[in-house]
């Protein structure tokens, strides 16, 4: 497999701030419906949803220069492979809309990732605001159907009130429209107040964080089943001590060790995770780029996890 890499001449480049073009220096291809690849990742910057402080539009860029951070290692620590020798990842930069149109990025985005989905590549994709998953989610309900949703978050996302557009109850809208089946989805290291009569299965904070990695990923798989997995991550979902950078902090979160672990055991869980997001990196609120690195680094391990079913 081609382990071509942003750089002049596509040189190696072993340094760990330059040539940030790509996430981890991935190939930019800003044609994915015909480029060749397995995974297909896109930046949306929008913030237009927040209901606290925005500035998640600034976080595709913000996730791809910390990732050079990460670039150099091929053989990335605990994994027995090189991801580039399993998976074939292409950055195809961030969404183009009118900016400033909450109802022309949705549009945009479901009909871009209705596009990516039907060349027949997977999608990962950077936040922006948790709103961008809606419209994701609608793209790939009508590619894959009816999905279980794995959902780490300090909320659950779920409420009925707001605006049309509103970072805040996507998942109230998703099982009502039929994308997602509440009954076999999970909501990871929520910590703020939901209504419980809605059929997700919430583990709260505080039990993520006192049970067992592999007891909660026994729980996880039993809950999803065999569905098709759509697999999102809001950062606000780690302790802001790990991740101030976001909209919304709520302390008691996750450390940044055990979201990694348990991102990382999902590969031992037989799912069809079908789409991937990582959302709500506010750099303006970054201290040391440590938000915008665990989400990069997050990402990385969620792609680890797909290249590992490639074995």
């Amino acid at each position: 497999m081609s382990k071509l890499v942003s750089t002049l001449g596509n040189q190696p480049d072993n340094s760990l701030v330059s040539n940030a073009f790509g996430f981890l220096r991935f190939p930019l291809n800003f044609q994915p419906y015909t480029a060749e690849a397995d995974w297909v990742i896109t930046g949306i910057p929008f913030d237009m949803a927040t209901s606290g402080r925005s500035g998640a539009r600034l976080g595709p860029a913000a996730i791809r220069q910390v990732s050079v951070n990460l670039a150099w290692e091929g053989q990335r620590w605990p994994w027995d492979f090189d991801l580039r020798d399993r998976l074939n990842v292409i950055d195809c930069g961030d969404l183009v809309f009118n900016f400033g149109d909450a109802q022309d990025l949705t549009d945009k985005l479901q009909q871009h990732a209705e596009k990516v989905l039907a060349s027949g590549k997977r999608m990962l994709s950077f936040g922006g605001d948790h709103f961008v998953t809606l419209p994701l989610l609608r793209a790939h309900a009508k590619h894959f159907g009816k999905m279980a949703l794995v959902h780490f978050d300090a909320h659950t996302d779920t409420y009925s009130n707001g605006s049309k557009f509103d970072h805040g109850t996507m998942f109230f809208h998703a099982p009502n429209e039929g994308l997602i089946d509440a009954d076999h989805s999970v909501q990871i290291g929520i910590r703020t107040e939901f209504d419980k009569n809605l059929g997700f299965t919430v583990l709260d904070a505080a039990q993520v964080n006192d049970r067992t990695v592999d007891d909660i990923l026994a729980q996880v798989k039993q809950i999803v089943g065999d569905l098709p997995v759509y697999l999102s991550f809001d950062i606000d979902c780690l302790d802001p001590a790990h991740a101030p950078g976001t909209g919304t902090p709520v302390i008691g979160g996750l450390t940044s060790d055990r979201a990694l672990k348990l991102v990382r055991g999902l590969k031992d869980l037989d799912l069809d995770i079908v789409g991937m997001d990582i959302v709500e990196v506010a750099p303006a609120y970054d201290q040391s780029e440590i938000t915008a690195l665990a989400a990069a680094t997050l990402a990385l391990e969620m792609l680890h996890v797909q290249a590992s079913k490639k074995g």
